[in-house]
């Protein structure tokens, strides 16, 4: 952890930043992930329908 003093004789610590990392753009979007997406939408959508049958 870098350390420098301030103003004052106040010492201020900085964190060590983590590297970082390039993501490829298809292992971003893998089949798995579009899964999910897709089955989260269709539950907010039933969620919705329900509520308005219900009400």
């Amino acid at each position: 952890m870098q350390v420098t003093e301030e103003d004052g004789g106040r010492l201020n610590a900085f964190a060590k930043e983590p590297r970082m990392e390039v993501i490829d753009v298809k292992s971003s979007r893998s089949s798995s992930s579009q899964l999910l997406i897709v089955v989260g939408g269709v539950l907010v959508v039933a969620l919705v329908a329900v509520t308005v049958v219900i009400s």
